[in-house]
């Protein structure tokens, strides 16, 4: 094998011809059994391996291989990051034909236990014996039949079996499609039971009885991200914490927050360091969400303004920040993807600072109002290395920027996810 893709896959070739084999690692030799073949190049399924590469580990996880959850589990962590650093940098190459001045040193944290956020699909498959909890299997069609999971934070990953042992006693056990959980700083643990129906009395009671017994928050959802209320258990408010800023975060168990606590604080003190604040700074804050970054920023800034598209979430970093006495913060709600984006009056502000940190689709629109104005410092976050290198093609190529520094944070590790955080610089 001479390469190793972010999907697992293993790359070889055979009388010139590509041949990708799931669960190959570079430097090995193998037996495959081929199960495709295309004109440019050939599918296989690893049979054996008859000379394994250093790099090559016992996965922590019994369902690996058939859970498409996690793809790179049978490489240590360190070949899995600098694939990922790769990825990225030949990305950017490829796509937006630019190159970072310097390379950031890769964000780590905890690559066992670290996702605190999932949404567990669940089925009822009499032919299995039962209910399914869980991730999909490669290919994406069935979920996998798993009794635990090793990447996910303990209060979840630990309770699959159970969670799959306690819906097989429900009613509505073939009602209820999925389980969004959500687990915070202090260990407090949050499970949002979507039902397809009404649930019977009994059922209600039984919910109430496990969250009772189990000590987690139940909620029930019956229709869309609105109709979540909550059923059963402990009443705390869930939240995150920032410790270097003296700061926390609450959020409802649907909001979005990065999965893995340990880089996301460690993300949020290179952004601020990277941007070079100052106590005059004007710091414009896109996609800010529940003011993740809002926060600390406002307090090494003169002001920030954070703009959002959604209302709910703007609401809720609105209370973040009068909850703990910082006054300097200020809220939008806008379409950041609006090709007319450049005409709003928030953007003709005297920003000399910019952070954003775009969905996958990247910040087209936002790239484009942006680019213009010459701010000085700018921090873009992205979750899809195309996208970035796309927007970076423009900021360098179109409007003169200087892609200062690049680098990965492993915030999914075992995963084909790629994250990532540039500075770009003008001036």
């Amino acid at each position: 094998m001479e390469d190793l893709t972010l999907e697992g896959q293993g790359v070889g070739r055979r009388a010139g011809k590509a041949c990708f084999v799931d669960g190959a690692l570079p430097g090995e030799r193998v037996r495959a059994v081929q199960t495709g073949c295309k004109r440019n190049f050939d599918t296989a399924r690893l049979d054996a391996v008859l000379e394994p590469a250093a790099e090559r580990v016992e996965p922590h996880c019994a369902w690996f291989g058939v859970c498409g959850g996690c793809r790179l589990m049978h490489a240590d962590i360190a070949l899995q990051r600098r694939l990922k650093e790769r990825s990225l940098f030949e990305t950017l190459a490829r796509i937006g034909h630019v190159q970072p001045e310097r390379r950031l040193e890769p964000l780590t944290g905890a690559d066992l236990g670290y996702r605190r956020t999932a949404r567990l699909g669940v089925k009822y498959v009499a032919k299995k014996g039962g209910t399914l909890v869980g991730f999909r299997e490669r290919g994406g069609r069935y979920l996998a039949d798993m009794r635990d999971c090793p990447v996910l934070h303990p209060a979840l990953g630990g309770r699959i079996a159970k969670l799959r042992e306690f819906i097989d006693g429900l009613d509505a056990r073939e009602r209820i499609p999925q389980i969004e959980a959500a687990v915070d700083d202090a260990g407090t643990t949050a499970l949002v039971f979507r039902h397809l129906q009404p649930l019977s009395v009994p059922d209600l009671d039984r919910l109430a009885a496990f969250a009772e017994a189990e000590g987690v928050q139940l909620y029930l959802q019956p229709g869309g991200p609105d109709s979540v209320q909550f059923h059963a258990g402990p009443a705390a408010e869930l939240h995150y914490a920032h410790p270097e800023f003296g700061l926390q975060v609450e959020f409802q168990p649907l909001d979005f927050i990065q999965v893995h606590a340990g880089i996301n604080r460690d993300m949020v003190l290179r952004a601020l360091d990277l941007l070079a604040l100052t106590p005059e700074s004007r710091v414009l804050d896109l996609y800010c969400g529940l003011g993740n970054f809002t926060l600390p920023l406002a307090q090494r800034a003169r002001e920030v303004l954070g703009v959002e598209g959604d209302a709910v979430m703007l609401d809720r970093a609105r209370a973040n920040a009068e909850a703990q006495g910082i006054g300097n913060t200020r809220y939008r709600r806008a379409n950041l993807e609006d090709p007319a984006l450049a005409d709003a009056a928030w953007l003709q502000e005297p920003f000399d600072r910019v952070l954003l940190d775009p969905p996958r689709t990247g910040a087209a629109a936002v790239v484009a109002a942006l680019g213009p104005r010459a701010i000085p410092r700018l921090v873009y976050v992205s979750c899809n290395p195309a996208t970035l290198a796309r927007d970076a093609g423009e900021l360098v190529q179109r409007f003169g920027y200087r892609l200062e520094a690049a680098g990965i944070m492993d915030m999914f590790p075992h995963t084909a996810h790629v994250e990532s955080m540039a500075l770009f610089t003008r001036g």
